[in-house]
Parts: structure tokens; sequence; C-alpha cells
């Protein structure tokens, strides 16, 4: 084979790839590569959105109320202190809790606390700015700005970017009625610890049972008393009043009221006297308001009956003491005038002839003789003649020389007129049909002679401006002057009424007490009980009785007239006459 033969020649090199499949190819690469970058960045996005919205739900839904605080270099524990809420017997709320935010610092991360300062004081302007500048320049790791701020406040303060300044959430006890019931109702401190009232006597119940506080009031009666009270000290010019309506079968508390009162949404902003309680704290000499339990405990021992009277003709002397009438009829009068005429020379020779021992038992039975079992911390103690000799029976048979706070007093009342039978008073609901414990201090013909005799006294006595039309009401005038430098001040005087209704069948008692009120032109100058509190008491009880759901009766009936009779006149023996 000749040497060309066997020679093959080189193969031909491959054509290029044409220009347009090269680019094709470097298109998709890229795309691939931005579809993996944007796939990446999208999960990053979506994890990123996932973690915020993980945060959300635990901000909103799973972390614990609390938010934790610096102090002392180390997390603090909750701040937050639920309370229950207290309520009336409606439901309607009386005091809650309300989530607001407080301003803490920490003053080591603070950059700059002059600064810091004069900003806060633009949004916080209650604050001095030389104390806080002081405060945020210490070496502490906590240091409180302002506790309970406003949603507003809170919004500004964050708008000032101020590094190492934080919110802790708390809660503040807020109280929607405002002044209505303050005294009943109390008070808390800034860290929700109860200071006053049912906020302080049921502080730890508050704290460990979420289950809401249902008290006896009934937000509706409070708000008539309180409104009649306010109207009648702004008339009378008086220092101050103090109300009280009780249900007589159960002895709830549906109504209590001192005046003046105070805001317990900042009860520093009143005079501390403003929180004093006059319905329950105060003790007072009641005057004529004590014949009802003269006259009760000598129709009770049997010294006395209806038909009985006494020789009101002449003052009683009594070594430098003279015992008047403020009414004088200067004659002898039947039981039943003596308590329609409220002669202190008849209520005097009544208390005499039933005998100190007699009547110091008795009063003690009523529970007049010690502090007054309700659920209150200010409660007051009753001041007693010591010594209890002749002349403290007699002035004690018609309210002077004692002193009692005016919810003894209405709860007495109600005892001598709810059949004889004793209820403690309280300011917790009782329950429809629950048994309501009670002790008989009376005799149910002693209640029903006193009921009549109370009647009789808005009819034809010094209670005539008390009278309801349709609603049966009876009661009892009193009218004490008051003592000043160690002896009586004519001009000072404490004026009250003490009714009850409906008289044939009693469901309420309503207590009137007017602090040195001053005689007016419709008055004629009388700053007396009948002239001041009666009409009050009238008010009182013509709008709320609608309210609790009594319906007015034809108080003409001949059945109403004959339970509610009474013959003034003296028919019976004619007793002492000291």
């Amino acid at each position: 084979m000749s040497l060309l033969g066997r020679h093959r020649p080189a193969p031909a090199p491959a054509p290029s790839a044409p220009p347009r499949l090269r680019l094709e190819g470097n298109t998709k690469q890229a795309l691939e590569t931005g579809r993996t970058r944007l796939i990446f960045s999208g999960g990053l996005f979506v994890l990123a959105f996932l973690v915020m919205a993980l945060r959300l739900v635990d901000v909103t839904l799973l972390r614990p109320d609390t938010e934790p605080r610096v102090a002392s270099g180390e997390t603090a524990g909750p701040l937050r202190m639920d309370r229950a809420d207290i309520v009336d017997r409606n439901g309607i709320i009386l005091a809650t809790d309300l989530e607001t935010a407080s301003l803490y610092a920490n003053p080591r991360q603070v950059l700059d606390a002059a600064q810091a300062a004069r900003k806060l004081v633009t949004v916080l302007p209650e604050l001095d700015v030389a104390e806080l500048e002081s405060r945020l320049s210490s070496n502490r790791a906590f240091v409180w700005i302002k506790r309970t701020l406003t949603p507003k406040q809170e919004y500004d303060v964050n708008r000032l970017g101020i590094p190492g300044l934080y919110f802790q959430r708390e809660d503040r006890r807020v109280y929607p009625q405002g002044s209505l019931a303050a005294h009943v109702v109390g008070f808390t401190d800034i860290d929700n610890k109860g200071l006053a009232g049912i906020e302080a006597e049921f502080d730890d119940r508050l704290r460990d049972d979420g289950a809401p506080l249902r008290l006896s009031l009934d937000v509706r009666v409070q708000h008539v008393l309180h409104e009649e009270l306010a109207q009648a000290v702004a008339e009378f010019d008086a220092k101050g009043a103090a109300g009280v309506v009780m249900d007589v079968r159960t002895g709830e508390v549906t109504a209590m009221v001192s005046l003046p009162d105070f805001d317990p949404n900042d009860p520093a902003h009143d005079p501390a006297e403003s929180r004093f309680d006059r319905a329950t704290l105060g003790t007072y000499e009641m005057g004529s308001t004590f014949k009802i339990f003269t006259t009760a405990m000598a129709l009770e021992s049997g010294v006395a009956t209806l038909e009985d009277g006494y020789d009101a003709s002449n003052p009683i002397h009594v070594a430098r003491f003279t015992i008047n009438d403020y009414h004088p009829q200067s004659r002898w009068l039947s039981l039943p005038e003596i308590f329609i005429y409220s002669s202190n020379i008849g209520a005097a020779k009544m208390a005499l002839d039933v005998g100190t021992e007699r009547q110091r038992a008795f009063l003690r039975r009523l529970g007049l003789l010690q502090p007054a079992h309700i659920q209150l911390p200010e409660v007051g103690t009753p001041l007693v003649p010591s010594p209890w000799r002749d002349i403290n029976t007699m002035t004690v048979g018609f309210g002077h020389g004692i002193s009692v706070s005016p919810l003894q007093l209405t709860a007495a009342v109600a005892t001598v007129i709810d059949g004889g039978i004793a209820h403690d008073p309280t300011l917790i609901r009782v329950a429809a049909g629950a048994p309501v414990p009670g002790h008989r201090v009376v005799s149910e013909s002693t209640s029903d002679a006193l009921r009549r005799l109370m009647r009789l006294n808005v009819v034809d006595g010094t209670g005539k401006k008390a009278a309801v039309p349709g609603y049966l009401v009876g009661g009892k005038t009193g009218t004490a002057e008051k003592i000043a430098a160690g002896t009586y001040d004519h001009k000072a005087l404490l004026s009250s009424f003490v009714a009850a209704f409906p008289m044939d069948a009693p469901r309420y008692v309503v207590l009137v007490m007017l602090d040195e009120p001053k005689g007016t032109a419709e008055t004629h100058g009388f700053a007396t009980g009948g002239w001041t509190a009666a009409p009050v008491t009238g008010r009182v009880i013509a709008r709320m009785a609608p309210l609790v759901g009594i319906t007015p009766i034809d108080e003409d009936a001949p059945e109403i007239q004959a339970a509610m009779f009474v013959d003034i006149h003296s028919r019976g023996r004619r007793l002492a006459s000291y």
C-alpha cells in the first residue's frame, strides 16, 4: 500500500454554536440565579414577618400581664395586683381596675440627664426639672419617674425617644361613680392596697377572689340621698350632713352619705376633714330622736302605758341644771302628747321612773352603748355617762349626755319598729330568701305602739313637714345643741329627723342629720329638725319609694286609720312628777 493510500485527512473542526444559542444559555442561567435569589429573599421576608407575627401573638395573647422592670440591677417581680370589682346591689360598678402605664428609668442608660429632664417636663409639666435631673443622674438601675400615666402621656413620652426610659404595666383603681359613695367604698394607695372603707375592710378578699363584691347599696337611692343632702347643706349653710337609708327587714344599708365628701380617684386633692365619715365614725348627741327609745322602754318595762301621763307644767331643776321644753304646753301631758310635742320634761320623768339600770340595759340591747357592727374600719365608739347618775338618766331620756353615730341610731329605730327584732346593719347584699339573724329586743305590742306614735307625730306633731302622701310616713324630730368650750352653744345645732315608711308594715328607715344649719326666711329663722331635716327626709322618701317598688296607698282607708289610731287623751294614771 502506498504511503499516500494510508494517509487519512484530519477531521474537520466542529462548527461553533450559533451566537443566539449561546445567548439563550446565559439568559437561562441568569434567570435561574435570579429566581434562586428571589426565593431566598422572599423566604427571609416570610421568616421576618413570621417572627414579627409570633412576637405580636406573644405580646398580646401569651405574654404575662406584667412587664419586667429594672431594680437594683435585677428583674423585679410583677407589680400587677388585680382587685375584684366592687358593685352595688344591682351590679353597677363602684370600683374597678384599669390597666395603666407607669414610667421608670434606668439612669445608667440615660445619655444626657439634663437634656432628658428638660424634654420630659414638656410632656409631664407637673414634674420638677431639677429633681428629675438629679434622679436621672444617679447611679441606680431603677427610679420611678411617674406612676399611672394617661394613654396620651404615654404616647407623648414615647415620641421623645429618650434612651433609658421604660414603661411598667400596672393596675390603677378607678371609681366610676366619683364621690357618690366615697366614704363607704373607700380608696386604695398607688400600689392598690386598700386604705379606707370597703377597700380596706375587704382588702384580702378583693385581692384573692376575682368575683365582684356586691354591696347592699343601691346607686339610685344613694344618688337621691346624696343630692338631697347636698341641696340642704347649701340651702341652710350647714357645716355638713349625714344620711342613712336601711332596710328594716334585713339590716341592709341601702344608702349612706356623709358630707362633705371627696373624690376617691384623687383623695389627696380634697381637705383631710372631707374624708371623715359622719355617718359611722362621728358620734353625736342626737336629741329628741332618743325619745323613741325612752317611750319604748317605758312601755316595755310596764312603767307606763299610752293612757298614762306626766306633769309637764314646770321646768325640772336639778342642782345647777334646768330641763325645759322647747314647745312648752305647761300642763299634764299624756304619753302620746309627750311624744308629739317632744317634751323634754315628760321624757326625763319617764326615764327616771324606768331607772338607770334598766335604761342602760335597754340601750345596750339596742346596740347604742357599743360600736356599731358594720363592715367598715371607720366606726366610732359611743360616748356614755360615767358615772351614770340620775341627772344623766333624765338627760339621756331626751338624747343629751350620750353620743352615738347616725348609723347606730338608724339601726336602733329599725329594731323598735320592725316587730322588736334587731338585725345588725350590713353593707353586703343579703341574698333573696336567705335567713337573716336577729334577736328580740322589744315585744310586738311595744313595736306596734311606737309605729303608731311615730305616724301620729307626722300627722299632728313636730314631723309634719316629712309627710309624703300615700306612703304613710312616721318619724321623730331631733334637735341638740352642740358643746363648745365645755358648754352648750344655743346657736350651734345638730338637727335631725328619723323616719320610717310605710308605718303599717315598715320597709325602710331614713335618717337625715344636718350639722349646724342656719335658719332661712322660709323657715322663719328656725333651724330645728322639724324645719330643716324633716322636709329633706320627706323628699328622699318621695323620690326613692317608686325606685324600690313601694306603691302608694290610700292613707284615709278605714283599715289604715284603725291600724294607726292613737288616743292622745290621758285616761290612765298620773305618774311621778319629780
